[in-house]
């Protein structure tokens, strides 16, 4: 096949590559470049120049055609906007799966001359099937790794382009290849931060766009004072580190965004608070169609535990969740992932917490 392939820097888009190229795919690189200039320059330095370095270097040892392809403006417009605009209004997004369905597998492929292409493929831990004419996205074996969770957004259409030439492999063997291959890129470092730019952390991130604004933690029983925090789009319900105050452990438990407070508690889950039940106002599913289980696995962010949850299918469309514990980290506009065995089949944002008539329902 004629194969475009997303190259990071890292090893494991890398060995992606290499993997192609030796089955014998026409193969082309293509590296994304997404940040504008102004953002970065309050790092004091440009990180995507040494990724660029890394990728030049390995498809220059590899001998395959490279492509640096800008789509700043679509970040811009179809994630960093976004993001900025969730975090503001007091929501938990979550970017990298914006990216995943926007950017990666949304505005790369109306790239000029990418329809000569067979298929793209990215290094991502994540399997792509074909079920009576169904496209279908599993899980990769390596479930600490398994990327799945950040691709829950795609389409049928998306994921008929999409490959994932590693996805069947345990992250160790991913490394064990790229030292077979010599890679020269074979002992870098996995990234932990926003998509395509490891170094930026999030709240460095939201600190740069959103700002600085001062405002009162107070302890959710008693109404007392007990801190100050630099504005609530730093802080996510269920939040437990950075809070920064002594006699805790402190939790957050709720956010009032008009006035910016941040409401703590040290009893997370008492039995006052709802911590096992949220609503998926509007889920979507990869398949077109919503499942028929009122029992699906559940993921409430990227890892290996996933919940065996009762879904309470609404008439208006959206879902009911009943966990089977107290999770911390229930959050209006964190995503929720649903699965069936290892096939993974949408998911969507909570919404606020439901009634709690509601949180009756059977």
């Amino acid at each position: 096949m004629n194969i475009a392939v997303l190259i990071s820097g890292g090893v494991d888009s890398s060995v992606a590559l290499r993997l192609l190229q030796q089955q014998g795919h026409q193969i082309t690189a293509f590296y994304l470049k997404i940040w504008l200039e102004d953002e970065l320059s309050y790092l004091g330095t440009c990180p995507w120049e040494e990724d660029l370095a890394f990728v030049t270097s390995v498809c220059k040892q590899l001998g395959v055609p490279l492509e640096v392809v800008s789509l700043q403006r679509a970040y811009w417009d179809l994630v960093v906007a976004s993001t900025i605009a969730q975090v503001k209004a007091g929501l938990t997004p979550n970017p990298d799966i914006l990216c995943n369905q926007q950017v990666k597998f949304g505005a790369f492929y109306a790239h000029p001359g990418l329809a000569a292409f067979d298929k793209v493929a990215t290094g991502h831990y994540a399997q792509v099937a074909q079920e009576n004419g169904i496209y279908v996205l599993r899980q990769s074996p390596d479930p600490v790794k398994d990327q799945t969770y950040f691709l829950s957004a795609l389409s049928q259409e998306q994921l008929s382009r999409a490959l994932f030439p590693i996805g069947h492999l345990l992250k160790p063997a991913v490394r064990e290849l790229a030292r077979d291959f010599n890679l020269l890129n074979k002992d870098r470092k996995d990234s932990q931060g926003i998509c395509f730019l490891g170094k930026l952390k999030f709240r460095e991130f939201i600190k740069y766009h959103v700002g600085v604004n001062k405002g009162k933690f107070i302890e959710y029983e008693t109404g007392k004072v007990m801190g100050e925090h630099e504005g609530f789009w730093f802080h996510t319900i269920g939040q437990r580190q950075g809070i920064g105050l002594s006699g805790g452990p402190w939790y957050v438990v709720r956010k009032d965004i008009h006035q910016n407070i941040v409401f703590i508690s040290r009893n997370y889950y008492d039995t006052e608070k709802n911590r096992s039940q949220f609503l998926v106002p509007n889920p979507a599913w990869i398949a077109g169609i919503a499942p028929t289980e009122t029992t699906l696995g559940v993921k409430l962010r990227h890892g290996a535990t996933i919940y065996q949850a009762h879904i309470n299918y609404l008439s208006d469309g959206g879902l009911l969740i009943t966990l089977p514990e107290n999770d911390q980290g229930i959050a209006p506009g964190q995503y929720a992932v649903f699965y069936r065995g290892i096939e993974c089949l949408g998911g969507g944002a909570m919404g606020e917490q439901p009634d709690k008539e509601l949180l009756c329902t059977e």
